[in-house]
């Protein structure tokens, strides 16, 4: 096979890997979008999962590429990436992805994908190559959501309390059967607004790597967006079953009115983050806010056990992510 066949191959394999990781992303973090709505009764885990795809698939035209440009111009210094990088940082994602969904631990799958990308600039060209703006800028985020979630999440309970203090139980639980779905929706579009974006954005970043797209362009190619909002899409109509259970029971019980607190919380969070181009993981954004729900009623409600071992993983994801990919980009070295 002549270099440039081998080279345009080696693209291929890249974006249909990319797409893979943006299934996967999908399938995992599912349970944030359908474990409240599932777990309250409001919706059937069939029925939870159409609904949140669907979602998934109008985001793309409610939300502006501002996390896409982040993930692939904002984190690495333009003439770094090769598809070597690109082989060790979606190896390194997919690899963590798959371990915490084996276990059952709701892990970021957008942190694992900048932990990637990360371990892979560091194996080739040492850290003096990184955007110093983009990595802190997701960093921070990593606590910044979860508070954020914390505190709509909670703030919405309280004034939903207020508010409805009068009413019988048995009206609110019947009323907010209903809200939820307004507010599950607003979730799965904030879902797949932030999430499909830092797909966009890697393949962005590797195809103008290889030269198929101009390093100044202001959009990635209109086929890149609709695969990577479809693959994440179908990714949410698989499901993510194993985390479902932890997100929607283990850390606090919820009813219906605590499920549209959480979920308000946590679409508010994420409509800020992709706002301001920011990859934010939506399983610490909802963690936070069923945990800002529940410690309203009293903090002996929360399962602070559960949720102190979702914390450790998040706190593990960047580097393992990254540690994997260094490896993967030596790998690639190798291979190709």
């Amino acid at each position: 096979m002549e270099p440039t066949q081998a080279a345009l191959w080696m693209v291929v394999m890249l974006v249909v890997l990319a797409l893979a990781f943006d299934f996967m992303n999908g399938f995992h973090d599912a349970a944030n979008s359908i474990a409240t709505v599932v777990s309250t009764g409001v919706l059937r885990p069939g029925q939870a999962v159409l609904f949140a795809a669907f979602f998934n698939l109008v985001a793309i035209g409610v939300f502006h590429l501002s996390v896409a440009a982040t993930v692939g111009k904002g984190i690495v210094e333009p003439g770094i990436v090769d598809t070597h990088v690109v082989f060790g940082a979606l190896v390194g994602a997919i690899t963590w992805n798959l371990l915490t969904w084996w276990w059952g631990i709701p892990s970021s799958s957008s942190h694992a994908l900048i932990g990637g990308i990360v371990g892979a600039v560091l194996a080739k060209a040492g850290a003096g190559h990184l955007v110093a703006a983009g990595i802190w800028k997701t960093v921070l985020f990593i606590f910044l959501s979860p508070l954020l979630g914390f505190i709509f999440g909670s703030m919405m309970m309280v004034a939903v309390s207020w508010i409805f203090r009068r009413t019988t139980p048995s009206r609110v639980d019947r009323w907010f059967r209903r809200l939820q779905l307004v507010s599950a929706g607003a979730y799965s579009l904030g879902h797949g607004g932030n999430d499909a974006q830092k797909t966009i954005g890697i393949i962005w970043m590797l195809l103008i790597a290889t030269g198929h797209v101009a390093a100044d362009s202001k959009m990635p190619p209109s086929w890149v967006i609709y695969a990577c909002y479809l693959a994440i899409g179908l990714g949410t109509m698989f499901g993510g079953w194993r985390i479902v259970k932890t997100m929607g029971q283990k850390i606090t019980k919820l009813k219906p009115v605590g499920g549209f607190c959480a979920e308000t919380g946590g679409a508010i969070t994420l409509f800020l983050a992709t706002a301001l181009g920011v990859p934010v993981s939506t399983t610490h954004t909802i963690t936070g806010a069923i945990v800002g729900v529940g410690a309203t009623r009293r903090a002996s409600a929360v399962r602070w056990g559960v949720a102190g071992n979702i914390v450790w993983a998040w706190i593990f994801t960047i580097p393992a992510a990254a540690f994997v990919a260094s490896i993967a980009y030596w790998l690639s070295l190798q291979i190709f």
